[in-house]
């Protein structure tokens, strides 16, 4: 069964067409990879499967449920199995906010429907604590606002958040795109490090096709708002697909 599976869904803005009957199945355990050209609609569908945006026709559906239709109040149960991680840290967190509240808000909006498997606590402090040990950032951390940090630290830290209420699946929409190539590394790795400890699926957006090689087990490609074609990783980057590689990269 598929943890994600999408049908024919289509999104329009002002007449024009940005989603054109997207489908594809995610399977449990797995990271998709998904590339295209900048404005090919990949953002548009992370926003649409985050249900941050309403779809104008075709399926979600998360745990073979159907998504994109229900209310608020139906929707909150489901939510806390998918979460995502946005290109941009800084805008993803609330400056005002110290990094221990950010951290604990999807934990207090989610406590009552929560049953963790791999995080143990007894207080507020210890479990801020083991989600930034668990990303590779020091306690300390906490007490400290978003300006105070890198912006490869704040990426740690919403990839924190993403994790704290264990979801199965996190959308990364370009999650190294705004960072220097030190902390885009850095930053793969811990993603690797994370899916494994977890037992997490990754839908992984990115114009880094050295990144999507490294982290996807299968390849989506979407021009104009449609998956033009769906590929095996190794597939794709195989000798015989270098033509096709290598056009791929001229587009982005």
């Amino acid at each position: 069964m598929s943890l994600l599976s999408v049908q024919n869904l289509t999104k329009t803005y002002g007449g024009q067409q940005v989603l054109k009957n997207v489908s594809f199945d995610l399977k449990k355990g797995e990271c998709l990879g998904l590339v295209g050209e900048s404005g090919c609609g990949k953002s548009t569908l992370s926003r649409c499967l985050m249900r941050l945006e309403q779809v104008n026709s075709g399926k979600i559906l998360f745990r073979n449920q159907e998504i994109q239709s229900l209310s608020s109040r139906k929707l909150m149960p489901i939510r806390k199995g998918f979460q995502i991680v946005f290109q941009n840290p800084t805008a993803a967190l609330n400056p005002k906010l110290k990094i221990k509240a950010s951290l604990l808000d999807p934990y207090l909006q989610y406590r009552k429907q929560l049953s963790l498997r791999y995080f143990s606590f007894s207080s507020k402090e210890q479990f801020v604590s083991e989600l930034l040990n668990m990303v590779g950032l020091p306690a300390s951390i906490a007490e400290r606002y978003p300006h105070e940090l890198s912006g490869g630290q704040k990426q740690r830290v919403t990839l924190a958040r993403a994790i704290s209420i264990e979801p199965e699946l996190v959308i990364l929409d370009e999650p190294t795109a705004s960072l220097d190539v030190i902390s885009q590394r850095s930053i793969l790795h811990l993603l690797e490090d994370l899916r494994d400890q977890l037992d997490l699926s990754y839908l992984f957006i990115s114009h880094d096709l050295t990144a999507v090689k490294e982290l996807s087990q299968r390849i989506m490609v979407m021009k104009q708002g449609e998956v033009v074609d769906m590929f095996r990783t190794e597939e794709l980057f195989h000798a015989q697909r270098n033509p096709y590689t290598k056009e791929l990269v001229s587009i982005f």
